[in-house]
């Protein structure tokens, strides 16, 4: 894994010599990326310059450093990431003869793009990558993201140049200055990240996964997809697996095994994280049974906060036998990370479980430099509690007539809220829930609202961001569209969803972000785009069945796990962040609330406050509180650093 950043200048003027100077600089600022080496490559007369810092896996020699040429002179590649069957692509006809001068991939992936071109290329790269290609005989920029958006890349057009990088921070050290995009405030209010392709800043842009963005002579930029996730659920959808449970069962096992074995190429050691639960023991099973030595495996505790999967993890690497190491973290020292997360995170970024992610990847870099991890498990086998709900509940709502659900809604929010406490007393135990009278209103809304609606509601940290800001309007919500999907496939909508938008934008950013911090490489082999496009060949049943979750992926785990194990309710990576605002975090909380920190022109304090009052009286608003002090937090440690590099770069020039 690595950082990458560089920069074209588009103004033809001729004043050109700082811009290996500025590529380093921008390289720079994200250097624990990829400490283990540095360069810049920069043509003046064509106004390029491509800098990359390098966390060394494959090829630890000179041979493997970047940004590397082309034997034949025309392509140089600056590139972050990993291609785990480069040595096949290297066996290609069209390669044959080549005189490789190591055995990076870096090096395959360059060749192949001059020996075969950059489409027939990324057709075959299977791995995950974020890759700026300059073909110097077009003059022309390529910017490639892998298919799922697990390595991020921004750029942005100021002034007379566009820059890219693998961070935002780099652009700040460039000294570029940047407004606020109030859309993006608006739509990171709602999910607690700011959705691709838009940033936090007006102007700068992420690249979308499986995207290409080229920027020709003269400016002109054009984005084009090589691989879509839509079109791989309608194309899946329209071939369903049509042969039995066991035979599924066979074929889903060869695709993770092969997936699984790929990634555990390594020059470096080499672990896995482990949390006990399905989709990581899966590929600590099949890294053990893989044969390639000892495995390596990493969980972390946190017994102060109520509950601790990590004995869990503990049982079931004893049973796999797996080297295991596990660390035991309290509350203190976890509470210790929440001010350094703006740091991380250079855009406001409020998924909680940032905080134990950074703590198991600490705990692992002191001892390996890659880990597999489980990531992708839930979207695609159908592992969320909204997948159950979608499946269950949800399917048998969407099936009664529109004008049904009105009249009922109606009829619920209808009910005064004494009356709904009332009737709660005389309901079953089991039936009964806390603040029943919101329930019902909230029923009563899910009745209203369509599939898309419905998935909005329930991953939405905040329901109406406006109504937390002084009028901001938020980003179209990216919803993909996919003919294979009707508006009454609850759960296909929400898992085609989530790959789009919820899997690249916060969870593959969180894990990238808090690992990369400490210079640490994680590879999810369950996203293979193999086992992506298989997945979504499975009929539902094959997902969730019955109420079980991931009915098929648990069904792999059953050759290698006794159930005991892992039949168990799923927990995930969440902090008590109700509990801790309320106590540890109070006086943290209280400071970033203040106006000038939040920016009275954008957020309503009054609001605001209201909300913080409402928590600390005892109604759980920890998300929408959580989401609003991330964004406080980043524009303390930002904002002032923007305007003093600003300031910087006018003055010596």
């Amino acid at each position: 894994m690595c950082g990458i950043a560089g920069l074209l200048d588009l103004s033809r003027s001729g004043h050109r010599s700082d811009l290996g100077s500025r590529a380093r600089a921008m390289a720079q600022a994200i250097a624990y990326r990829g400490p283990d080496g540095a360069d810049v490559w920069s043509d003046v007369e064509c106004g390029v310059a491509m800098a990359h810092q390098r966390l060394a896996i494959i090829d630890l020699t000179p041979t493997g450093a970047q940004p590397m040429m082309s034997a034949d002179g025309r392509w140089v590649i600056s590139y972050n990431g990993e291609v785990y069957n480069a040595e096949a692509i290297a066996a290609a006809p069209a390669l044959a003869g080549l005189k490789r001068r190591g055995t990076s991939d870096t090096e395959v992936i360059v060749e192949s793009v001059a020996r075969r071109g950059l489409d027939v290329t990324l057709a075959e790269l299977n791995g995950m990558f974020a890759i700026a290609l300059w073909d110097r005989a077009n003059r022309t920029l390529h910017l490639v993201r892998d298919r799922l958006g697990i390595k991020p890349l921004f750029y942005t057009r100021s002034r007379d140049s566009f820059y890219f990088a693998s961070e935002l921070k780099s652009f700040v050290s460039a000294g570029l200055a940047f407004d606020l995009d109030t859309a993006s405030i608006a739509s990171y209010l709602r999910f607690a990240y700011v959705p691709a392709p838009f940033s936090i800043y007006r102007d700068v842009s992420k690249v979308l996964p499986g995207e290409i963005v080229s920027v020709q002579p003269g400016g002109r930029t054009t984005r084009r997809k090589y691989w879509d996730i839509a079109g791989v659920a309608a194309t899946g959808l329209a071939s369903p697996f049509s042969g039995s449970d066991g035979d599924a069962e066979v074929a889903l096992h060869t695709f993770l095994a092969n997936a699984v074995s790929a990634q555990m190429i390594s020059d470096v050691p080499l672990g896995a994280f482990l949390s006990g639960g399905i989709d990581s023991s899966t590929v600590v099973a099949l890294m053990v049974a893989a044969q390639r030595g000892p495995v390596r495996t990493f969980s972390v505790g946190f017994p102060d906060f109520g509950y601790d999967e990590s004995e869990h993890a503990r049982a079931i690497a004893r049973h796999l036998g797996t080297v295991h190491e596990q660390l035991t973290v309290t509350a203190a020292e976890t509470l210790a990370v929440v001010p350094s997360l703006p740091e991380m995170y250079d855009e406001p970024f409020a998924d909680s479980s940032q905080i134990p992610t950074h703590a198991i990847a600490k705990l692992t870099r002191a001892h390996v430099t890659v880990a597999l991890s489980g990531d992708g498990g839930d979207e695609l086998f159908g592992g969320y509690n909204r997948y159950r709900l979608a499946e269950g509940p949800l399917r048998r709502l969407m099936q009664l007539p529109h004008p049904v659900r009105s009249v009922a809604a109606a009829v619920l929010e209808a009910v005064p809220e004494n009356a709904a406490e009332l009737l709660a007393r005389f309901a079953p135990r089991s039936l009964r829930s806390a603040q029943p009278a919101d329930k019902l209103r909230k029923l009563a809304e899910v009745l209203r609202l369509d599939a898309d609606g419905i998935y909005l509601r329930l991953v939405s940290h905040c329901q109406n961001p406006s109504a937390l800001t002084h009028g901001l309007t938020e980003h179209p919500i990216r919803m993909p569209k996919c003919a294979g999907i009707g508006r009454e496939s609850v759960l296909e909508r929400m898992q085609l969803f989530d790959t789009a938008t919820y899997l690249p934008d916060d969870i593959l950013q969180k894990v990238d972000r808090a690992t990369m911090a400490v210079s640490l490489e994680v590879r999810p082999p369950l996203l293979d785009h193999r086992v992506v496009e298989f997945a979504w060949t499975l009929p539902r049943h094959l997902r969730v069945r019955n109420g079980e979750s991931k009915w098929l992926l648990r069904r792999v785990l059953d050759r290698y796990l006794p159930r005991a194990l892992v039949q168990r309710p799923k927990m995930g990576f969440s902090m008590p962040l109700a509990r801790w605002l309320r106590g540890p975090l109070r006086d943290w909380a209280e400071d970033l609330l203040e106006a000038h920190h939040l920016g009275d022109t954008l957020i309503d304090i009054a609001a605001v406050r209201q909300l913080w009052s409402e928590h600390i009286n005892g109604r759980d608003r920890a998300n929408e509180i959580w989401t609003i002090l991330m964004l406080g937090a980043w524009r303390r440690r930002w904002t002032p650093t923007i305007r003093a590099e600003r300031d910087r770069v006018r003055a010596i020039g």
